[in-house]
C-alpha cells in the first residue's frame, strides 16, 4: 500500500519510525473511508490510498459519492413529506410498467443484478466486486436524478418513481451494511 498526500507519495520507514498506523488513518479520513479503500481492492492487488481524495466531499471519492445518493434519496422522500404527499410501495409496485425512460431501465437493471453480485463477493471473498457495483449503482441513480424528477403531478407514475429510488435505497444501504460502511440519510 502506498499513502498519498498533495499528490506526492508519502515516504514510510518502519526502520526510522515514520510511518501512519490504520489508527492514524481512520482519525484522518474517517473509519467509513478508511474501510471502504480497504476493501475496494483484491488482496493481491496494491493499493494507492490518497488521503485527500478520501477526504473530499464531491464525486471523486467514492465512498462520498455511494452515501451521497442514498442521502439524496432520503431527500426526495424527506420533500415529500414535506409536501404533504404519501407514498404507497404497493401501488408503486403495481405502476412499475410506466418506468420506460432509459435511466429508469439502466437503474432496474442495475437492480437486478444485485443478488449475483454479492453472491459472487461472497463466494469468493473478494468484497471489491459488491464496491465496484455500488459505485456502478450510485452513478446509475445520479444519471437518474439529474435527468427526472420524482414528485410529479402523475401520481401513477410518482409512484412507481418512488418505488425504484426506494428500491435502490435498500439496496445501497444493504451493500454499504454489508461493507460495514454508514449510509447516511443526510449530508
Amino acid at each position: 500500500m502506498a499513502l498519498y498526500r498533495d499528490g506526492k507519495k508519502m515516504q514510510m520507514s518502519t526502520r526510522s519510525g515514520e510511518f501512519d498506523t490504520l489508527r492514524q488513518l481512520r482519525a484522518e479520513v474517517g473509519n467509513d473511508a478508511a474501510r471502504f479503500y480497504y476493501v475496494s481492492r483484491s488482496n493481491d492487488q496494491h493499493l494507492d490510498f490518497d488521503l485527500d481524495v478520501a477526504k473530499t466531499q464531491s464525486s471523486d471519492n467514492p465512498v462520498y459519492y455511494i452515501q451521497y445518493a442514498h442521502a439524496r434519496i432520503a431527500s426526495v422522500f424527506r420533500q415529500l413529506a414535506e409536501k404533504s404527499l404519501e407514498w404507497n410501495d404497493g401501488e408503486g409496485r403495481n405502476q412499475l410498467a410506466l418506468l420506460v425512460e432509459p435511466q429508469e431501465k439502466t437503474l432496474m437493471t442495475s437492480l437486478s443484478r444485485y443478488p449475483e453480485v454479492v453472491e459472487l463477493s461472497a463466494n469468493n471473498r473478494a468484497p471489491q466486486h459488491l464496491v465496484h457495483y455500488l459505485r456502478d449503482l450510485a452513478n446509475d441513480f445520479h444519471t437518474y436524478y439529474n435527468a427526472h424528477a420524482f414528485i410529479v403531478d402523475d401520481a401513477a407514475l410518482r409512484e412507481a418513481r418512488l418505488y425504484l429510488i426506494a428500491a435502490t435505497r435498500v439496496v445501497i444501504a444493504n451493500g454499504l451494511g454489508i461493507l460495514g460502511v454508514s449510509a447516511p440519510e443526510k449530508m
